[in-house]
């Protein structure tokens, strides 16, 4: 996650807030020039009061853009809510922003602000974060016991057809018993 200031003369990096931890440790520092180029460069591309979302192989760089020329960017893998991310940098932004005022952008980057740190944190998992998301994931999870039961139903009712089947040869047995014993012993009479 990058906050970034567009000017005429490109994108400037005021705060930087990254999780490199799943790569090896020789190519943390690779994967962090990375980062910061394609976040300069995606919000260079980016006009005030725009969002993009750029996918390249499994990640997708979402940047926002506001109209007073701040903006955010997030580069997270493919299966991470747009929607979510978009909540994200707009949240960040305005933190920032509360933080640090633009009369005091003279300095940059600045460090980490504790309440963004805090919501990328956060952020890690959607449904934390997000309650439209974490109700999706509910509803998903529900989908998938219900199917489940269902399924179990259906073993159950196949398992039910087998003993009433099973039952009405009983029955046919119990019959054919009842004839043979009433014929071979008269002596049995039926209430």
């Amino acid at each position: 996650k990058a906050v970034v200031s567009t000017q005429s003369t490109g994108a400037v990096e005021l705060m930087t807030v990254q999780d490199v931890s799943q790569f090896g440790y020789f190519q943390r520092s690779s994967v962090q020039e990375f980062l910061k180029f394609t976040a300069q460069f995606m919000a260079d591309r980016t006009a005030p009061g725009e969002r993009k979302s750029v996918k390249e192989k499994e990640y997708i760089c979402h940047t926002l853009v506001k109209s007073d020329k701040v903006g955010g960017v997030l580069i997270c893998d493919e299966e991470y809510p747009q929607r979510v991310a978009y909540s994200f940098i707009l949240k960040s932004l305005d933190d920032f922003c509360k933080h640090h005022p633009k009369s005091t952008w003279r300095g940059t980057p600045f460090p980490e602000v504790l309440e963004i740190k805090q919501q990328f944190d956060l952020f890690q998992d959607p449904r934390k974060a997000d309650s439209i998301t974490a109700i999706q994931g509910d509803l998903d999870e529900t989908k998938v016991i219900l199917y489940n039961t269902i399924e179990q139903v259906l073993e159950r009712g196949e398992k039910l057809d087998d003993i009433v089947a099973k039952s009405e040869n009983l029955s046919l047995t119990s019959k054919q018993f009842y004839k043979t014993a009433k014929s071979t012993n008269s002596c049995c009479t039926i209430l």
